[in-house]
């Protein structure tokens, strides 16, 4: 029965080739070297002398570059972006590019020539994934750089220098490979089915991580925050990698995944700026129309009376069973509730005092009954009540 290669035993097969026909490669690459200095010393020699010089040129003006911008790693600036890329420049890099361009002009042996460009795909390589790696945690870290929780910020860093490290140095190791004659589409290939296959087991898991570097990095709220989640309302007291950690009202602790979290809306109380509260008082129908024209004025001028309140509207809103009714709407200062019962408790028990100053009832529920004759009539009681002192006088 014949077996089929895998696509990572082809790649082995291919890789393994190659490094046989190494020494042949070696020697090639030996002989002609040495033949071309016998042979053109002068063209050499100007070639190694350009290569160097270009390499001193190259780590002079990097050297400068950092120089101009500091030394510091702060992100949050382009001076320090910029200068964190410059530094992570590799020497062997410029030592290859060097050796590149120098070799354009010196035209050494095609065996030579094509080894110093298969260096210089090498370090280019290397290079841009090293580029690349930066690029990217300099983004995460200028956009960190703001979050006040820095424990959870370092679990997510760690994550994210992973991930970034797996997936960049995964092309540079396979486009170094392509660029040594292996064939690697059967090894594209077999990763792609392996990281399908992860990413279908442990989708879940990358789901919640993703919310939780959504978290920490959009921060729609933070430790220490109190949030409305639902039916639940609590404060935060951990955000994990895979579940935050809620302390309710009532005592316990709330443990919701990141993914369902951020799935439903989130009300962020540590984020309000003042509280509205809005209070409805209901007065007596027997009310005169002056004093309910006053009332708006009055409750003005006891709201403004009180530290950290701002009056909105007082208006008189509907024509209730049993009260004439006006909505009062004012605004308390910051986010503690606190601070908004004290103040709706001293203005109530103050339109209470200043209502009885003026003679302003407040209603309350009422019924009225009344008698009828059999015919159905209405019997008006003061007149029912003398009727019978009438009948006895006649």
């Amino acid at each position: 029965m014949p077996v089929h290669p895998t696509p990572a035993s082809s790649g082995v097969t291919a890789l393994t080739g190659n490094l046989l026909h190494a020494p042949d490669q070696l020697r090639r690459l030996t002989v002609g070297t040495i033949a071309w200095l016998q042979t053109d010393s002068v063209a050499a020699l100007i070639g190694v002398a350009s290569a160097v010089v270009l390499y001193l040129v190259f780590v002079g003006v990097r050297f400068g570059i950092c120089r101009l911008l500091g030394t510091g790693a702060d992100v949050t600036t382009w001076q320090g972006f910029v200068g964190r890329m410059v530094r992570r420049t590799r020497s062997f890099f410029l030592g290859a590019l060097a050796a590149d361009i120098a070799a354009r002009a010196a035209a050494p042996p095609g065996a030579l020539l094509a080894f110093i460009k298969l260096v210089f795909t090498v370090a280019a390589a290397i290079q841009g994934a090293v580029w690349v790696r930066e690029f990217i945690l300099s983004l995460v870290d200028r956009r960190a750089a703001v979050t006040e929780d820095k424990a959870a910020l370092a679990s997510a860093s760690n994550i994210i220098r992973v991930l970034v490290n797996v997936v960049v140095w995964s092309l540079a190791f396979i486009l170094v490979l392509d660029n040594l004659g292996v064939n690697v589409t059967a090894l594209v290939a077999g990763l792609g089915v392996g990281g399908i296959a992860i990413g279908l087991a442990a989708q879940g898991i990358f789901a919640d991580l993703f919310a939780a570097l959504a978290i920490l990095f959009d921060r729609p709220f933070r430790v220490g925050d109190t949030i409305r989640w639902g039916q639940v309302t609590g404060k935060v007291e951990a955000i994990g990698l895979k579940t935050v950690r809620l302390r309710s009202q009532s005592g316990e602790q709330v443990i919701v995944g990141n993914t369902k979290l951020l799935g439903d809306q989130i009300s962020n109380l540590a984020r309000i700026e003042e509280r509205q509260v809005v209070m409805v008082i209901g007065v007596t129908y027997q009310t005169d129309s002056d004093l309910l024209d006053r009332i708006p004025a009055e409750v003005k001028r006891i709201v403004d009376a009180q530290p950290e309140c701002r009056f909105d509207r007082c208006h008189f809103v509907r024509f209730a069973d049993s009260s004439l009714d006006f909505e009062i709407v004012f605004f308390t200062a910051g986010q503690a509730f606190m601070t908004m019962m004290d103040a709706r408790h001293a203005i109530g028990l103050a339109i209470l005092r200043r209502f009885n100053e003026l003679g302003i009832d407040f209603a309350y529920p009422t019924q009225v009954a009344l008698t009828a004759r059999a015919d159905g009539r209405v019997i008006d009681p003061p007149m029912a009540a003398a009727s019978p002192a009438q009948g006895a006088t006649g």
